[in-house]
């Protein structure tokens, strides 16, 4: 395959990082590529960076509007068959197209998609990926990679619109969402090649953590209901849902239990909790099966303010 790929960079006031990723993007072994950054409105000097690559990338400037309408200047600008979304504070490792091209080999797809690096405090894991679950359970439990993990072939992503402009988070999930309901196909390749910085608890998906509940909640019945319409909700997805949700209410729980426990009423009212997993510890569940939600999570608070104490 001699493919043209587009590497795609939306960039805000990330002088910090933005020169390695574009350095990354540079040194991808993958012959046939083009860099397009796109500038969204940076006051902190990441322009006076990008200038210094000349003709080397393609820089456009546009006003403050975020990152998903960067993506989609980025769609539109684009020359490639396929694209690299790279957001400016992670990197490639040289040989991620060309690893992820030699292993989906000549298969016909329009997503191809690996497990990502996660760069955190200055230690690497790779992301969890599931080949046991279906693509449609790993979207429910949020493994499917972060942006950086995937190829997308761009008559696909036109396909479906792009990026969804309206998306305060959870941005890529929503577009997997669109892929799959649209019925993309979508390749596994298992080597991880994309590295996601997490160094900020100031992002917005980070900060603002009921936010996300609140998307991330509303998604999953959305993709439940279009499931359930074509026969391919099962015990499974059920299950999986379900411990995706009570994960979520026992997070909500530690900024406002009451409002945590009507959300648990509610996900459990719906078939949609699982008491399983990390998030439930043995002596959780012991609490948690004889006293309910609430009382559970006022022991599990309990002690963690004596933890904290001593």
């Amino acid at each position: 395959m001699s493919a043209l790929v587009t590497i795609g960079i939306p960039c805000f006031n990330s002088a910090r990082w933005i020169k390695a990723a574009v350095d990354s993007a540079l040194g991808q072994d993958w012959p046939a590529k083009e860099i397009i950054v796109v500038d969204d409105g940076s006051t902190d000097g990441s322009h006076e960076i990008l200038k210094d690559y000349g003709d080397a990338i393609r820089v456009i400037f546009a006003e403050h509007r975020g990152s998903n309408p960067a993506r989609n200047e980025v769609l539109r600008q684009s020359k490639g068959e396929w694209i690299q979304y790279l957001d400016a504070d992670d990197f490639l490792l040289p040989e991620k197209i060309s690893r992820q091209f030699s292993e989906a080999g000549d298969c016909v797809c329009n997503i191809i998609y690996s497990p990502v690096l996660i760069d955190e405090n200055n230690t690497r894991r790779t992301s969890e990926l599931d080949m046991n679950l279906d693509i449609y359970c790993q979207w429910l439990t949020w493994q499917l990679p972060q942006t950086g993990g995937c190829l997308w072939r761009k008559e696909a992503l036109e396909k479906i619109g792009g990026w969804n402009e309206a998306m305060p988070c959870c941005q890529e999930h929503e577009l997997y969402m669109r892929a799959l309901k649209t019925d993309l196909r979508f390749q596994y390749t298992p080597t991880p090649n994309a590295v996601y910085r997490i160094w900020s608890d100031e992002t917005l998906c980070r900060k603002d953590k009921r936010l996300v509940m609140r998307v991330k909640t509303g998604l999953i019945d959305e993709m439940r209901a279009w499931m359930e319409s074509r026969n391919l909700w099962n015990a499974t997805s059920q299950d999986v849902a379900g411990q995706a949700c009570f994960e979520m209410s026992r997070t909500f729980a530690q900024y406002d239990l009451d409002a945590a426990a009507a959300y648990h009423h509610a996900r459990k009212a719906a078939g949609l909790i699982a008491v399983k997993g990390p998030a439930a510890p043995v002596a959780y569940r012991i609490v948690y099966s004889l006293a309910g939600f609430k009382p559970a999570e006022q022991v599990a608070n309990g002690i963690r303010s004596l933890r904290r104490k001593s």
